[in-house]
């Protein structure tokens, strides 16, 4: 039976009473996406907030022993997977969605007991700290998780400001209990992705430091402030990394009770007598600047211990941002589909600036947002075609302040370029395209935002031009992107057409007839690739032939990325008439879409992916 979902996107203010009395975090299903390839994580985070506060379930490291692959590290992008019955702690930092992933940082575990500080198992192969847990003893909503550890009877309640998490732990009357801070512990780990950690014990309850990675953001450091609602009795730490200075170095015992940490690879514990149900809260705040930065964020957002309070406040943020759009569904599981998908939009971009409006910049020097909030996490290539669409009628103001964060990437960089795929003051480079364009020239269309639109146009027409980048050159050159030289060829000469397009949008909302002829003819280069003997669009070389072996409906090695000619194909949004009689007319070019339904593709190709 086919379903109907009718919605409506309404603007929404504080004297909606529908808004107001409605409680849309109730239709949102955080573990939705946390089986399998889903990629998603279901801890306590505000909406677009710069802490990710989860539940990590095993560790995987990119690499086996023997040094190939490991293709299990992909199930744990987001660090969480549903099928796992354990949980290794709770990490600050996770990406939401992404084929790819860094991040898991400072990993925070409660125990009780012999102290142990290895996750999985001893050197001698007795159980490390992980924990067992089961799902009737876990629950999740927006901005709150909770979880039953079972191997240590203690019950673990999350929750989130934009800047800072918020731990409560239920311990068990005990005179060995233990907060370990695992500094080793990455996302997509491997040997030497740390750099360096730094831990300082403050005072009794204030612990400070930072660590610096090298994975898939090349220079990454973030910063924390940690507060415990209870002095803690005594602490220490282990030192894993093999590293040593043998110069001169006065030595102490830094293993116990030392306020010094340092190390690539380091886990810190702290310890406590608890009393039966006794809670332990703990603030943990993040900057990309400074301790100082964080503990001026920790201090800002809460400066008090009442965990209710912060919990209620982070649902209202939640349900302020879902009220936005009024869903009238026939069953109550469409609904929670669709708020759930909600909800998953507003996890990244991420706020990436400490509250004094400091942050990292993409140059490694420290900046200061003027006029707008400053944020990161850009995967470009999977969010310009909706996502960001979406922000300007929902999020208008935020996605102006992205834009703004965008064009300072820009000015920081050394290359000139607007960004392709960064995160936390890196770019990675990753997939086709330079889509930032495409979010400028929608924002344009739509007529949001106050960003100063020559400034764009330079930044849009500075990162066209980047030669060395992807194959630019020869698409500047040869009007196609040769695949004997880039591969994906056809994918990138298509979708550099389409960001041509959106330069073009640009220039003339400036009234800059030059640069918009200019680019309107490079959107056309869509057409130096197509094939009209076999009606598909086919990767050619730098002769400026056809390449000779060719399938379209194979996904790997024929000039496409994530897809086929069959449908990749068909991507010439910008002048879809043309496409359409370039491809034999509208009767023919109905049956291709058509096909793309009714067809199926053989086991060869799908094994393929």
């Amino acid at each position: 039976m086919l379903k109907k979902l009718f919605f409506t996107i309404a603007i929404l203010s504080c004297l909606n009473t529908f808004a107001q009395t409605t409680d849309y975090t109730q239709f949102v299903n955080p573990f939705i996406g946390t089986d399998k390839m889903g990629h998603t994580f279901p801890g306590a985070t505000a909406p677009f907030g710069m802490v990710q506060l989860s539940p990590q379930t095993n560790v995987q490291t990119m690499y086996k022993a023997d040094g190939s692959y490991n293709p299990k590290t992909y199930e744990y992008c987001a660090g969480y997977q549903y099928a796992d019955s354990t949980i290794i702690g709770f990490s600050h930092t996770n990406f939401s969605g992404t084929g790819h992933s860094d991040l898991g940082d400072f990993l925070v575990m409660p125990t009780v007991g012999k102290l142990i500080l290895d996750p999985l198992k001893t050197e001698s192969g007795a159980k490390g700290f992980i924990s067992t847990f089961s799902h009737k003893n876990e629950m999740a909503s927006p901005g709150y998780y909770k979880v039953k550890l079972d191997d240590y009877n203690i019950t673990a309640e999350l929750t989130a400001s934009e800047r800072v998490g918020f731990h409560q732990y239920t311990f068990p009357k005990s005179d060995e209990a233990h907060i370990i801070l695992d500094m080793v512990y990455n996302v997509y780990g491997y040997d030497d992705k740390n750099v360096w950690t730094f831990v300082r014990v403050e005072n009794d309850s204030t612990v400070t430091g930072y660590r610096q990675t090298h994975g898939w953001a090349r220079t990454r450091t973030v910063y924390f402030a940690m507060e415990f609602s209870k002095p803690f009795k005594s602490y220490g730490h282990k030192k894993y990394d093999k590293a040593k200075y043998n110069g001169f170095y006065r030595k102490f015992n830094e293993a116990e009770n030392f306020p010094e940490m340092a190390g690539k690879e380091i886990r810190a514990y702290f310890n406590f007598d608890t009393e039966e149900n006794e809670k332990i809260a703990i603030k943990f705040a993040l900057s990309s600047v400074s301790t100082e930065g964080a503990m001026k964020n920790l201090k800002a957002e809460i400066p008090h211990w009442d965990f209710e309070k912060t919990k209620a406040e982070t649902q209202q943020k939640w349900n302020k941002e879902l009220s936005k759009i009024e869903v009238k569904s026939i069953t109550p599981e469409d609904k929670i589909s669709f708020y759930t998908a909600l909800y998953h939009t507003m996890l990244s971009p991420i706020i990436y600036e400490d509250v004094d409006g400091k942050y990292r910049g993409l140059d490694q020097n420290t900046h200061t947002s003027d006029g707008f909030t400053n944020y990161t996490i850009f995967s470009l290539w999977d969010t310009y075609r909706a996502l960001h669409p979406l922000f300007n009628i929902i999020h208008p103001k935020r996605n102006n302040d992205m834009i703004k964060s965008m064009l300072a990437h820009h000015d920081q960089s050394v290359h000139n370029m607007l960004p392709i795929w960064s995160h936390y003051a890196n770019e990675n480079w990753c997939m086709i395209g330079y889509h930032a364009t495409s979010v400028i020239a929608d924002a344009v269309a739509k007529n949001v935002g106050d960003f100063d639109k020559n400034h764009a146009l330079e930044a849009a027409v500075n990162t066209s031009n980047v030669d060395y980048f992807d194959g630019v050159g020869d698409y500047k050159k040869m009007g196609f992107v040769p695949e004997d030289k880039s591969s994906s060829s056809v994918s990138k000469t298509l979708e550099y057409a389409y960001d041509d397009w959106c330069i073009a949008q640009i220039a003339k909302s400036v009234g800059n007839t030059e640069v918009e002829k200019e680019y309107l003819s490079r959107s056309e280069n869509f057409k130096n690739l197509y094939d009209p003997k076999i009606g598909y669009m086919r990767p050619k070389l730098s002769d400026g032939k056809f390449r000779k072996e060719f399938d379209p409906l194979d996904t790997h090695g024929q000039g496409f990325i994530e897809g086929n000619a069959w449908n990749y194909g068909l991507y010439v949004p910008q002048n879809l008439d043309e496409m359409v009689q370039m491809m034999g007319g509208k009767e023919r070019f109905s049956k291709h879409l058509d096909s793309l339904f009714t067809m199926e593709l053989d086991d060869k190709y799908i094994e393929k992916n």
